[in-house]
């Protein structure tokens, strides 16, 4: 397995060559008039892009998805139209779409071809999500593709952007959060790839699920398109506009969220947080968003907490993460993430897996079966890595 990168010009050239399936593309542009709906513009009114530019960002944004998913997988068409060797692909089993400042300053962004592939449905059908991260982040690309191999399930990219205190919202609201959410949350929002199978309106014994491709009915992936709206980009973050997708997960939803790091002298480090998506009044939620992007989808989340170490309490959770990015999945898979971790020999640095749910191979007791961390960490390093 190697990485390869392909530079953003191949973008612009295969749009001015028309090199992507035009029947395609014109099928698509009419299932996102049709399906999209447009939200509020967040810019100033000096600094909205006009109609004009806002359709022609559209019929750009489309043309982006397609080229990124050409890219990916291949696609027969190209051959037919004379680009035999562009029409084989990359065989990528994810992907990654830099985009800032060199891209967004001058073209449309990256949002809608992130969230739409990154989606178990699109204009044709419903299907295998990709894998495809926001701002090239490869270690949260390859966290996602793990998710999704034990899942099947689609995978949401997100900003791990802010702890919400219940002092702060209080301050902020005039509310004390309840329920879940009473000792404070964590916001989880992306302007990229959050599928939108991320809304919650999928249904699955009246509670709302991220379902295998294979079991999404039509009336799921529409439920998903009908609680979503595409907002024109904040031309300050991206010149070139642009649309980003904007929903609320719904609250109840079980959720991992997990990410892959890489640490020097160490190599790749797990780290893992079972909790609960929660649901915040209207009236509080409106007023927590606008603190930040508020046209970029929301996910309200609390960790499962142990009361101890890096779970001590919400905040903790967030002031021992790796980055400001996180992979999340439907479920709680912690487990299934740390019995695929140690078959990788990639160490778990930080977990709320229940002792009794972990499975280990169990040569791992040989490295000290009284502290199971330190012997996850040296089993690892004394039988390499099992990836590469």
């Amino acid at each position: 397995m190697r990485v390869e990168t392909v530079d953003m010009s191949e973008f612009l050239g295969r749009i001015e060559k028309g090199m992507y399936d035009q029947e395609e593309y014109e099928r698509a542009l009419v299932w996102v008039r049709a399906n999209c709906k447009e939200g509020r513009d967040p810019n100033a009114p000096e600094k909205q892009r006009t109609r004009a530019q806002k359709d022609r960002d559209w019929e750009t944004s489309v043309k982006m998805t397609l080229i990124a998913r050409d890219l990916m997988i291949g696609n027969p068409k190209l051959a037919e139209l004379g680009y035999r060797e562009q029409a084989r692909g990359h065989n990528a089993i994810a992907a990654g779409f830099q985009g800032q400042r060199q891209w967004t300053d001058y073209f449309p962004n990256g949002d809608f071809l992130e969230a739409i592939l990154c989606t178990s449905f699109d204009w044709s059908g419903i299907r295998q999500p990709y894998m495809v991260a926001t701002e090239n982040d490869a270690l949260n690309g390859a966290s996602m593709l793990l998710g999704h191999l034990l899942t099947n399930t689609a995978q949401m990219f997100s900003d791990l952007r802010t702890y919400w205190s219940p002092a702060a919202v209080l301050r902020v609201t005039d509310q004390d959060p309840t329920g879940d959410a009473d000792g404070g949350f964590l916001h989880l929002i992306n302007s990229g790839p959050s599928p939108l199978d991320f809304t919650g309106r999928q249904s699955g014994n009246q509670e709302p699920v991220c379902k295998p491709y294979w079991d999404i009915t039509s009336e799921d992936a529409q439920a998903c398109l009908d609680n979503t709206r595409w907002c024109p980009a904040d031309t300050g973050y991206f010149h070139g506009g642009g649309w980003s997708s904007d929903f609320s997960t719904v609250g109840g939803m079980p959720c991992t969220m997990y990410r892959i790091n890489l640490v020097k002298g160490l190599g790749p480090v797990l780290q893992i947080a079972e909790g609960v998506t929660v649901s915040l009044p209207d009236s509080v939620h409106k007023k927590l968003v606008e603190r930040t992007s508020p046209t970029w989808p929301t996910t309200w989340f609390v960790p499962r907490l142990t009361g101890k170490g890096p779970f001590a309490d919400v905040y903790t959770v967030m002031n021992n993460w790796g980055a400001n990015h996180g992979a999340v999945s439907y479920g709680h898979i912690g487990a299934d993430l740390i019995t695929l971790a140690s078959m990788l020999r990639i160490p778990v640095d930080m977990h709320n897996v229940p002792e009794e749910s972990i499975f280990r191979p169990g040569a791992w007791a040989r490295f000290g079966a009284d502290d199971l961390q330190g012997a996850d960490y040296r089993a690892c390093d004394v039988y390499g890595p099992l990836y590469g």
